[in-house]
């Protein structure tokens, strides 16, 4: 495919310029033609450049410049001087022409939507052209993959988010639960916490109120004056006494008993 558009940009290229020439210098396009020719593609761009200095919307010198920058390599330059002619160009007797090498050139750059666009638009001129269908159905086909793996990709990233969007909600549904778990731990343990404090208040409550009960009772009981104590002392005394005296009788009793019995 290469070797039959490189053989139509130089015939078409070539002989467009001679068609148009008369709208711009002769000199510098002829120039331009004959350098094209011999593949000179430097000193043709320049010879075409100097003629659209003179006018700058020569389709004649815009079309051979952008095809001098094709066979240059510098396809994206080349599209945009062809479409600075975008508006005169497609009026012209050359018009299919036209946009079968902007076509060609969206091609080189993998712009395949402006392809498919370029070449449909050549083959409504020259419906006849067997390279232009053939370059429209290629275009096509590598516009279809194109779609088809940004489809893919469309698709893949989707499952993608759903997948990250499923982790993050098992991540929340995760973490809610230890959230809830460590909450049910918190509100236990203050509720255990209560209970002792609970239970320690109540034991000191116990406790004030035993000493209480102990200090009313000590309280109540009635004071003893110091002569009633000596007076008490002085009875446990004597009843003591009298206590011990009985003893002491029954003690001399036993023995004279075991004294006459023993005499006699």
């Amino acid at each position: 495919m290469k070797r039959i558009l490189y053989i139509l940009f130089v015939l078409l290229g070539v002989g467009f310029a001679q068609e148009m020439q008369a709208q711009v210098d002769r000199k510098d396009v002829r120039r331009g033609n004959r350098d094209f020719k011999k593949e000179n593609w430097r000193e043709a761009e320049i010879d075409y450049r100097k003629a659209l200095v003179k006018d700058s919307l020569s389709v004649a010198a815009n079309y051979n410049l952008a095809n001098t920058l094709y066979r240059e390599g510098d396809f994206e330059q080349a599209r945009k001087v062809m479409e600075t002619v975008k508006d005169v160009a497609p009026a012209s007797a050359s018009a299919a022409d036209y946009f079968y090498n902007l076509g060609d050139a969206a091609i080189a750059c993998e712009d395949w939507q402006a392809a498919v666009d370029a070449f449909k638009e050549s083959l409504l001129r020259n419906p006849g052209d067997l390279d232009a269908k053939e370059n429209y159905i290629y275009a096509k086909k590598k516009l279809e993959d194109q779609q088809n793996q940004q489809n893919q990709d469309q698709n893949q990233n989707n499952d993608q988010n759903q997948d990250q969007n499923q982790d993050q909600e098992q991540d929340q549904d995760q973490n809610q639960d230890q959230n809830q778990d460590q909450n049910d731990d918190q509100n236990q343990d203050q509720q255990d916490q209560n209970k002792d404090q609970q239970d320690q208040n109540q034991n000191q409550n116990n406790n004030q109120n035993d000493q209480q009960k102990q200090d009313q009772n000590q309280g109540q009981q009635p004071k003893i004056s110091p002569q009633a104590a000596q007076q008490m002392l002085q009875a446990i005394q004597a009843k003591e006494k009298e206590t011990q005296d009985k003893v002491n009788k029954q003690k001399a009793e036993a023995l004279k008993s075991r004294q006459k019995e023993k005499n006699w």
